[in-house]
């Protein structure tokens, strides 16, 4: 028996040229690869023994602005006032036979008060009471039983109480839990299992446009096991990281599409690499070195792009959306890992045999694609009408996005057949439109009657509830103040605005609804500041990698272009409704509010993707001939098949996640679908090409300053 199937031939046993670091890297996982493929072993059975558990051990919480005047106000209610917060379950019971004081339905409503009892994660259980929680005709009635516990907790309470609770339905009583604990529970409920059926029908389609790219099935197959490995791994990691710190689950969801994404992006670019040198190179590990001295920085840049860009979100002092962009990390992070490790092992263990279950065509396939060469010579003959007609394009469809709303999702992002939404509609139906998005005000108990009657004083407030003093001896008191519209209306901001203005400074203002509102206006905030720190690291690390000032920037630009198109075509899809009927959804009239902060920075980062792959083989070309011409047309001849390949294979994975019923994964999918496609085909494929002809040896110059300050980096395999 050999050692691996990763030697060299007998009749060659001089040391392979390993070039740079990642070179050597490379080699010396080939040389090494059953210890590699040993380590990883153990790595997936120690993190894949949790990964099981991540959608039930992750927090499903967190929307929130930290700091915030609303949530001083939940953690207030917690403390003083029996958990009556914005976190409490509100449990809606009705009958259209019996009122809620008849002995039947008060029977159920003992029930109700049975299911929570025991369970120290809630607080005190208020049952339904005349002239506040009991509609006018009788009816309807809502039990609150209050918060003990953090906000994912909760949810999980939910999760586990919600059957029992509605089990208690029958005999002419309705009984459905809401509130904003059990909104997340079904809404979490709903992306989970939206997701689950995407990636689902996303592998095979996947498989197949691999298969149709490589010609191969042992080359397919290697991006696929590679992104499973550090899936697996990812969410491992994910559930151990939640025993320290709340994960959303959320962070998962997002983890498993951009792991299967970017993961099949790298391993394409390498495979494909490595498949043409070992056209020259006189064994399997030089072929590896090559690969890895070339392809391996490209993939190596471009992950550590997407990892700036997601950094940046973690300044939002939001927890759900800080952790999204920790699970996008970790996934990216072991993919990367995966890519310069586990995959240069694969390749030199294989050699030639990469190619094993070739299709007919494929035999015949060359990595530098005639079809893009040929094209590439088409753009460099006329560049004009190509980068006109891609402008028109682009700035066309960015130009909606100057009319872009957003706002948190609305009730109608959860299913219609969902009990947090039947019980809030027949909230709506017995008591109005505000009653589901109650406003809490907590104030000194002295100035209570004073407060109530200047809180009647702002328009939109319909009625304030009587003052409710602490369960302690703090000196606060709660009261409710009804809005007459409903929670997710535009005119909730100016009543929550015009309530705190008009109230004075010490009472404070919150309840679900503010506490949307205060997310929103810091995601609002935090918007251009993130957008400007991530503009300006892509635009540094392009700078490093391609040692051009002039690219570097056209690059960041291009891929601005790209972003805001994408936005521009999300305004039209999701705010104005256009495609809605075929999309199979309600438009809410706004984009949901954390899409501009974390879409900015995955499509960004996806657009850098492009960026990379191109610029990084047009850098090597250049480097070999400091010929602009054979740079663009080659780097197009040999970028090309494996751009428009991983492009098909990320808009397969993102569309499939428009076929979710619930709106966020059809947000998402779409968003960064269009942004793929737009990307990938206007800008890498036409405008940045055109750029590089229009420009000539000025894209690739760098003043003799820079050059001294800057690391060397060199993209050609010596």
């Amino acid at each position: 028996m050999t050692d691996s199937l990763a030697a060299p031939p007998a009749h060659d046993t001089s040391p392979p040229r390993t070039g740079g670091v990642l070179g050597r890297l490379g080699v010396t996982m080939a040389e090494r690869s059953w210890i590699v493929f040993g380590a990883w072993l153990l790595v997936l059975i120690a993190l894949g023994a949790a990964a099981p558990n991540v959608f039930t051990s992750l927090a499903g919480a967190g929307w929130q602005a930290n700091g915030s005047e609303s949530v001083r106000v939940r953690e207030l209610a917690q403390q003083h006032f029996g958990g009556n917060s914005s976190a409490a379950v509100q449990v809606v019971v009705h009958s259209d036979t019996a009122t809620i004081d008849s002995p039947r339905v008060q029977q159920v409503v003992g029930e109700i008060t049975g299911v929570f009892a025991g369970d120290t994660r809630f607080g005190d259980v208020v049952p339904p009471q005349p002239g506040m929680s009991i509609s006018p005709d009788g009816h309807t009635g809502i039990l609150i039983a209050g918060a003990n516990a953090s906000t994912d907790d909760m949810v999980k309470a939910v999760d586990e109480h919600k059957e029992s609770l509605t089990d208690l339905s029958g005999d002419g009583i309705e009984v459905y839990p809401t509130g904003a604990s059990a909104l997340w529970s079904d809404f979490n409920k709903a992306n989970h299992d939206a997701m689950i059926k995407a990636e689902m029908f996303s592998w095979p389609v996947t498989l197949a446009i691999m298969v149709l790219a490589f010609g191969s099935l042992v080359a397919a197959g290697l991006p696929l096991l590679l992104t499973l490995a550090g899936l697996v791994a990812s969410a491992g990691g994910l559930v151990l990281l939640n025993e320290i710190t709340p994960i959303s689950v959320w962070a998962m969801n997002f983890a498993m599409m951009f792991a299967l994404a970017l993961g099949i992006d790298y391993a394409l670019f390498i495979v494909a690499r490595f498949r043409d040198a070992l056209t020259s190179a006189p064994d399997g590990r030089s072929a590896v070195a090559e690969t890895m001295d070339t392809a391996g920085k490209a993939v190596a840049l471009s992950g550590l792009t997407v990892l700036v860009s997601l950094s940046a979100v973690l300044i939002v002092p939001a927890p759900a959306v800080r952790t999204m962009a920790v699970g996008i990390t970790f996934a990216v992070a072991f993919v990367l890992l995966a890519t310069m490790t586990l995959l240069p092992a694969a390749l030199g263990a294989l050699g030639s045999k990469i190619n094993a279950g070739a299709l007919p065509h494929a035999k015949r396939q060359q990595h530098r694609s005639p079809r893009f060469a040929a094209w590439g010579r088409l753009l460099h003959d006329k560049p004009w009408p190509f980068a006109i007609g891609a402008l028109i394009v682009l700035i066309g469809l960015s130009v909606p996005v100057f009319g872009l709303k957003v706002a948190m999702p609305s009730i109608q992002v959860v299913p219609t057949d969902a009990p947090v939404r039947q019980g809030y509609e027949l909230v709506q139906a017995q008591m109005g439109k505000g009653a589901p998005g109650m406003l809490q005000i907590i104030a000194p108990a002295a100035e209570s009657n004073r407060l109530a009657q200047t809180a009647m004083t702002v328009d939109g407030i319909s009625m304030v509830t009587p003052a409710q003093p602490a369960d302690v001896d703090s000196g606060l008191v709660m009261m409710q103040a009804l809005p007459d519209v409903d929670p997710s209306d535009g005119r909730m901001g100016e009543i929550l605005d015009d309530l705190r203005r008009t109230l004075p400074s010490d009472a404070l203002v919150g309840g679900a609804p503010a506490e949307n509102l205060d997310l929103q206006q810091a995601l609002n905030d935090y918007l251009p500041l993130i957008a400007g720190i991530i503009l300006v690291l892509g635009f540094a690390l392009l700078l490093i990698a391609l040692q051009a000032p002039l690219i570097a920037a056209l690059g960041t630009v291009v891929s601005l272009l790209s972003t805001a198109a994408a936005f521009g075509v999300a305004k039209l899809i999701f705010q104005d409704g256009h495609g809605a009927s075929l999309l199979g959804f309600t438009p809410q009239g706004f984009l949901d509010g954390w899409g501009p902060v974390f879409f900015f920075a995955m499509i960004f980062a996806i657009a850098m993707d492009y960026t990379v792959f191109l610029l990084a083989t047009a850098k090597e070309h250049y480097e070999h001939s400091n010929d602009p011409k054979s740079a663009q047309i080659d780097g197009m001849a040999h970028s090309g098949r494996v751009i428009f390949a991983a492009a098909a294979v990320m808009v397969a994975v993102f569309f499939t996640f428009a076929l979710a019923d619930p709106l966020p994964p059809k947000e998402m999918g779409i968003i960064l679908g269009v942004a793929v496609l737009l990307d990938a085909f206007a800008v890498r494929l036409v405008l940045l090409p055109v750029l590089l002809r229009l420009t000539g040896h000025g894209a690739w110059w760098s003043p003799a300053w820079l050059r001294k300050r800057l690391p060397s980096i060199s993209f050609a395999h010596h």
